[in-house]
């Protein structure tokens, strides 16, 4: 989100960044449906999360995952490096699947109330190539109120990643283990994650990613991230966030919610958005990618 100077600093939404931010999220209202190969059951949360431990994933039956200590036979440095070797391989198969996104983002005034909406659907295929493509369902005028997106913000929204660290972007960070916690019927262990360096905040640069991770103790995989993104300036500021993920096909853990309630502190002119991004209807393109266990 960055400040448009043209109109008396009035805050310009750089969806590009956010969308950078949040593909990677009152009570959890959950809906149940089957996985798509009729394996697992999965679950989808019906509104905003509030509570981690309401956060729906299956893992009934399930054995406790070990303890990870430093010398154990499956320790901190052993779960970090699988976890972001399948962040990467995640990446990978990602490319190889058809889903449809749902983005709304409103602004809000007295009382909570949306004062203006931007709503986007489309669904996302890709090109024999491998290059993504987008052919927007519904995509009525925005209404929002002093924030703008442009047309690079669109075409970022169906294309950035949605892996929080991956395997090459892992020696960037700070990963230190927080420990376990239990999250619907998951096992997880929890990870504080914080970049080593953050540059100077450029228009098109690096994002970073500073939060917590929730990894499931038997896949291995992020199941939910939650924090925000870095570098931010004056007028360039980014929401908190939670994302979710869900398991498709018995094996993968793609997003499917994503969610951000906060003000942006610009300086003459705090903006407060709620934004949901949703992702259904997952189906395969191809794949050859071996996630490992």
């Amino acid at each position: 989100m960055a400040a448009n100077r043209a109109q008396s600093a009035r805050p310009i939404l750089c969806a590009t960044c956010l969308a950078s931010i949040l593909l990677g999220c009152g009570s959890l209202g959950i809906v149940k449906t089957q996985a798509q190969d009729g394996g697992r059951p999965r679950t989808v949360p019906s509104h905003p999360p509030l509570d981690a431990r309401d956060f729906p994933a299956p893992n009934a039956g399930r054995s406790s995952p070990p303890d990870v200590r430093r010398g154990s036979s499956l320790d901190i440095a052993q779960v970090i490096e699988r976890f972001t070797e399948n962040e990467s391989l995640l990446l990978r198969e990602f490319a190889n699947y058809i889903y449809r996104q749902e983005v709304r983002m409103q602004t809000l005034g007295i009382d909570d109330r949306p004062t203006g909406e931007f709503y986007r659907m489309s669904e996302v295929s890709f090109t024999e190539s491998g290059q993504r493509r987008e052919e927007i369902k519904r995509f009525p005028p925005s209404t929002l109120q002093g924030l703008q997106i442009t047309p690079a913000d669109l075409e970022d929204f169906g294309t950035t990643k949605p892996f929080a660290i991956t395997r090459e972007d892992a020696p960037l960070y700070n990963i230190e283990y927080v420990g376990r916690e239990r999250l619907d019927e998951l096992d997880t262990y929890v990870f504080e994650v914080r970049p080593k360096r953050v540059p100077k905040f450029q228009s098109g640069g690096k994002r970073f990613f500073m939060g917590r991770l929730w990894v499931d103790a038997q896949d291995l995989m992020v199941v939910k991230s939650a924090g925000r993104t870095l570098p931010e300036d004056q007028n360039n500021k980014f929401p908190r966030f939670e994302s979710y993920r869900e398991n498709i096909e018995g094996k993968f853990w793609f997003p499917t919610y994503v969610f951000a309630d906060d003000v942006l502190e610009f300086p003459r002119n705090p903006v407060h958005i709620r934004l949901e991004i949703r992702y259904t209807s997952y189906r395969r393109f191809q794949t050859d990618v071996k996630v490992i266990d």
